[in-house]
């Protein structure tokens, strides 16, 4: 598994994304470009804002500083973009790297030539007083806006490690092992099948296996996602990592290793992120026409004008073959996706909606079904006194106050629901006296006087028949039921009536038992539910629902749902949950509310709405200045490529793409 990696450190230059190397390599880089960018900004655009400041600034100096400047830019900074960039050509696979590159090397090798040779151009090229156009700004503004781009998304995609790193870190790293009646602490890796051990009150349980001695209560959240523990005898089978409550007892081992239900489970959630396909962007999706075509026009456009052009023809044909490319210069496409992510991003952070990875977000935009655990996603995840049924010589509060002083003691969830249940009517608890608890049997205390027990009762006409039900005994006699439930969000049926509203299909994912998992899809309308299903198999849900044809997000707070999340097209994770749910989903609801799923939902189509705006402009004023560089109205006008018109598409189409995007920041959600 991973474990190689917390201690061997990646090479520089070793690919972890995209064909990139790790953001550490990657972020010095962009430091520098930006450092390096912001001057050439100023001396290429400075002229036109403040002319008077610029005037006594020799056009030649001027180049050759921005040619200082944007080389290292370029070679340095970018010299990884280079290279997929060439891997691109050699394996005829277009991506935004190709289209990028293309663009940035076509402007920054003319603008080289220009302030080399610049006297040998034509004179319609020249701008009075200014000499030859350049387009180093181009260059460099690029390279920095992809570079900063691209250490976004390697950030979003490190969650996997850490996530598969905090699952390691459930399992003890020693264990008790009993042998000829001597205890002695080893280490984890010590460990054989069949070795007796010892687990104490608080401990962790460090392999899979089966009691042979004691009894206890074991909380299994962080595989059932259910809170209450559960009872554990002689034979029970007990799992690594779950956390032993009460009792003290002797298992013997039965798997060890990649063999236990916990390590399968970090298998899982590493074979889910590992299969899952590589999202295709939109940016490389127009790439694969787009380059092409740019390449195509711009050759066209050398071979017409060596032929038809004036004489000298190879210079004009030289120079507008490489406007073409300079004028498509994706500018405004490097900052469509980016640009509108970022303010995306910044949306939802300020309605509760956390994106962990861009690219869920536009993979939440083609959802179809959402797989929702119960417990702590469409219920609260802690039990609470829902009825109270006394017998005749009793009352409620007497039957509460009586309860809840001898549970007072006791850390079980089901004692702190009774002892928060009697605040919440302001019962005053008598001082408890010879408390016992009996692991899976209950408790007992002498209360002001009167012995009383409490343990499991029968149901109750009254009484839901989902509830969990504890018996009252006083002095011997039985007095009372208390209906403890798992109550439902308050907040849960409208997510729940939207949801449906957009056109999704609502599935509900649970280990509990189905009489549960029945009722609470009944109460909130669900298309259809699961229960009873273990970690491994909630992974297989989603993936029967994907081979369906649906595209499936699944929401989830407990380390039981990692796996199913990291399966998922989209992971959704509790902001109230673990924190390997959260590390293995791509969107964390941080107040666990599933109304901010819907406006996740809203604010997905928003984006990449933006994204597709974004990416119309870019091509639409490309598109137009691409004629006009290939002088198709020099036989009409004369012209050739006029630098205003250059650069006024590039201009305008980055003005339109940034003011396109700062939109989402007032999107309604």
């Amino acid at each position: 598994m991973h474990s190689a990696q917390d201690t061997t450190r990646i090479d520089d230059d070793t690919p972890v994304y995209m064909g990139l190397p790790h953001e550490r390599v990657l972020r010095p880089r962009f430091l520098v470009a930006l450092a390096l960018t912001l001057p050439v900004l100023v001396l290429a655009m400075g002229g036109m804002a403040f002319p008077h400041v610029f005037h006594s600034l020799p056009p030649r100096l001027n180049g050759w500083l921005q040619l200082a400047l944007t080389t290292p830019v370029f070679f340095w900074s970018g010299r990884f973009f280079i290279g997929r960039w060439w891997k691109s050509l050699r394996e005829q696979d277009a991506n935004m790297f190709t289209l990028t590159v293309t663009g940035t090397g076509a402007a920054y090798f003319y603008s080289m030539f220009a302030v080399l040779f610049g006297d040998h151009f034509p004179a319609s090229l020249h701008l009075q007083g200014h000499g030859v156009p350049l387009y180093f700004e181009a260059t460099a503004f690029i390279t920095t806006i992809v570079l900063l781009g691209q250490i976004l998304e390697q950030r979003a995609h490190a969650r996997t490690d850490a996530a598969i790193r905090a699952l390691m870190d459930l399992a003890p790293t020693a264990a008790h092992r009993v042998r000829d009646g001597r205890e002695e602490d080893i280490p984890l890796a010590d460990i054989a099948v069949n070795d007796t051990l010892r687990v104490r009150p608080g401990e962790k349980i460090p392999v899979d296996g089966a009691l042979t001695d004691g009894a206890s209560d074991v909380d299994e959240a962080m595989l059932t996602g259910e809170p209450d523990p559960v009872v554990k005898r002689i034979s029970a089978k007990v799992s690594a990592g779950t956390l032993n409550t009460t009792g003290s007892f002797l298992f013997r081992a039965e798997r060890i290793g990649r063999d236990t239900l916990l390590a399968q489970i970090i298998r899982l959630v590493e074979e889910a992120q590992e299969s899952e396909a590589p999202i295709q962007r939109l940016a490389d999706r127009a790439s694969i026409w787009f380059v092409p075509a740019v390449a195509g026009i711009s050759a066209l456009t050398f071979v017409l004008w060596l032929w038809l052009g004036p004489a000298p023809a190879l210079i004009p044909a030289l120079v507008n073959a490489v406007a073409v490319l300079i004028i498509a210069c994706p500018c405004a496409l490097g900052l469509a996706t980016p640009v509108s992510l970022v303010t995306g991003i910044g949306r939802g952070a300020q309605t509760g909606v956390l994106v962990k990875d861009a690219a869920a977000l536009e993979r939440l935009v083609a959802a179809t079904t959402v797989l929702i655990d119960k417990t702590g996603t469409l219920t609260e995840g802690k039990p609470r006194v829902a009825s109270i049924h006394p017998e005749p010589n009793i009352n409620e509060n007497e039957l509460l106050a009586l309860a809840a002083a001898a549970e007072s003691p006791s850390e079980h969830p089901l004692a702190r629901a009774l002892v928060a249940a009697a605040k919440e009517r302001n019962l005053v608890l008598a001082p408890t006296q010879d408390f016992k608890a009996e692991p899976g049997q209950g408790v007992s205390a002498r209360i002001n006087g009167r012995t009383v027990q409490i343990g499991r009762a029968p149901g109750t006409s009254t009484a839901p028949s989902t509830a969990t039900l504890v018996g009252v005994t006083l002095d011997g006699t039985f007095s009372g039921t208390i209906a403890l439930t798992d109550p439902i969000k308050a907040t849960t049926p409208d997510a729940i009536r939207e949801l449906h509203r957009l056109g999704l299909k609502i599935f509900m994912v649970t280990g509990d038992r189905e009489a549960t998992a029945k009722f609470v899809a009944g109460e909130l309308h669900l298309d259809g539910f699961h229960a009873g299903v273990t970690p491994a198999r909630k992974q297989e849900i989603v993936r029967e629902h994907q081979a369906r044809g649906e595209v499936v997000a699944f929401a989830g707070d407990g380390l039981n749902d990692a796996p199913a999340l990291a399966a998922a097209d989209i992971g959704i994770a509790m902001g109230t949950g673990t924190d390997i749910a959260m590390h293995s989903a791509g969107l964390v609801l941080v107040k666990g509310d599933l109304r901010t799923l819907v406006k996740a939902i809203h604010l997905s189509r928003a984006t990449l709405g933006n994204i597709r705006q974004n990416l119309f402009f870019a091509f639409f004023y490309n598109g137009l200045g691409i004629p006009v560089a290939a002088g198709l109205l020099y036989p009409y006008t004369g012209w050739l490529l006029s630098p205003m018109i250059a650069g006024a598409a590039m201009s305008l189409s980055s003005i339109s793409v940034v003011a396109n995007a700062l939109r989402l920041r007032h999107v309604r959600l």
